[in-house]
């Protein structure tokens, strides 16, 4: 006969059943979480480099190419065309007022030289035979005015006499009026011989201070090419240190070349190059902050040059600190010239993810995941972003290259 069954059993097949649909539910559940999980887009914790968000200042600035150069550096020049003979200092010695760095072939302009001299002595000759020359031509003019004087006393005596017989009726009108014309033709003559002379004093004159014009030229080349051949053992003027010196033993040079440079390395300045595009930014004294190998020396532009050449300006940066220790001739260096500051205004590092723009999309950390924020710039430079909106102090900023998840408004970080 059958038996009824008891509530007790009914009671546990009821939360059997309702403990396997629990299970299947949560099964259901558990299933559709996983698989919405695994369509979220995530990206490896080790792919990420953030920075928080902070208050600071901005200084905007340009970036431009920069080498470390002597402060004074001086271009020692050969003073002739020779030849290279001898080299007496080494690149990187220090060198003394006056120490000779290097030795020129003599023999050429020595030659020259005392060829001018010759030249001058020949001058000085001509000087005395041109002195007896136009000496002599003076004296025979002088001599020539002289009997002409004599000449006009005795016609002037002839004349007298016509006059006389002709007023005692002993003579006649006719021979009074040659002898006035005879007189008035020997002063004629007397007066040019007068002018003639003055003529050859003046240009005796002339041809003597010609003649001295030509000495004193020449005395000025000789002079001029003595200091070259002094100057043909080339030595420093200054205290310093050979930077560079032409060291090709016989390498023909010619007037004006470069044959060494000393530098005082007591003091640096910078010698920077940025596109010509920026030029108008430039201005004297504008800041600047200079990059040595992780060492940031500030300073201000001295100088701009007014050519482009080849598509860049080149300017000249003179440093408040130009002596310190990281300063290296010849090291280069990044040169950003301030043009706008910002004082105490939210910034953030800059890095891959900023591009340029005032307004972009940009990562956030929240625990786990990246939230997309819509953010607002301002003023940047090499190492810092000026913030105007969006973002908040404290926020992590995703600063590495995520522009392939620019449209994904949320990233899961797998660690």
């Amino acid at each position: 006969m059958d038996r009824a069954i008891s509530a007790d059993i009914h009671a546990k097949r009821r939360r059997r059943v309702w403990l396997l649909v629990l299970v299947v539910l949560g099964l259901v559940v558990g299933s559709v979480l996983a698989f919405r999980v695994a369509l979220r887009p995530h990206i490896s914790r080790e792919l990420l480099l953030t920075a928080p968000v902070e208050v600071g200042d901005v200084e905007a600035s340009l970036t431009a190419a920069g080498v470390v150069i002597p402060g004074r550096e001086a271009v020692i020049s050969s003073p002739i065309q020779s030849a290279v003979r001898r080299v007496a200092v080494q690149v990187g010695e220090k060198l003394r007022p006056g120490q000779t760095i290097l030795e020129l072939d003599k023999e050429l302009t020595a030659s020259a030289l005392a060829k001018l001299q010759d030249e001058q002595q020949q001058n000085r000759n001509r000087t005395s035979q041109l002195h007896l020359t136009l000496e002599k031509a003076l004296n025979d003019l002088e001599s020539q005015q002289r009997v002409q004087q004599v000449k006009v006393r005795s016609l002037q005596s002839t004349l007298r006499d016509e006059q006389y017989l002709l007023n005692i009726g002993g003579g006649t009108a006719e021979s009074v009026r040659q002898a006035e014309l005879n007189l008035k033709v020997a002063q004629l003559e007397l007066e040019r011989l007068r002018e003639q002379i003055r003529n050859q004093r003046a240009a005796n004159a002339a041809d003597v201070r010609e003649l001295g014009f030509t000495m004193q030229i020449q005395d000025r080349s000789i002079a001029e090419l003595a200091d070259k051949l002094r100057q043909a053992t080339i030595s420093s003027q200054q205290p310093g240190v050979l930077t560079w010196v032409n060291e090709d033993l016989g390498a023909t040079v010619h007037q004006g070349d470069p044959l060494a440079r000393v530098a005082d390395l007591s003091s640096f300045r910078v010698r920077a190059t940025i596109s010509d595009t920026y030029a108008d930014a430039l201005h004297l004294n504008d800041a600047a902050v200079v990059r040595l190998n992780g060492t940031d020396l500030r300073g201000t532009i001295s100088t701009i040059s007014p050519a482009v050449d080849k598509g860049v300006v080149t300017f000249y940066v003179r440093l408040h600190d130009d002596h310190h220790p990281a300063l290296r001739s010849n090291l280069r260096a990044d040169v950003f010239v301030v043009t706008r500051a910002e004082h105490g205004v939210l910034r953030v590092k800059n890095g891959p993810f900023y591009q340029g723009g005032k307004e972009q999309a940009v990562f956030v950390r929240h625990d786990n995941a990246l939230r997309r924020h819509v953010v607002r710039f301002g003023a940047s430079n090499f190492d810092w972003v000026q913030v105007l909106s969006g973002l908040r102090a404290g926020d992590e900023v995703v600063i590495s290259d995520l522009k392939d998840y620019a449209d994904t408004p949320e990233l899961l970080i797998k660690e």
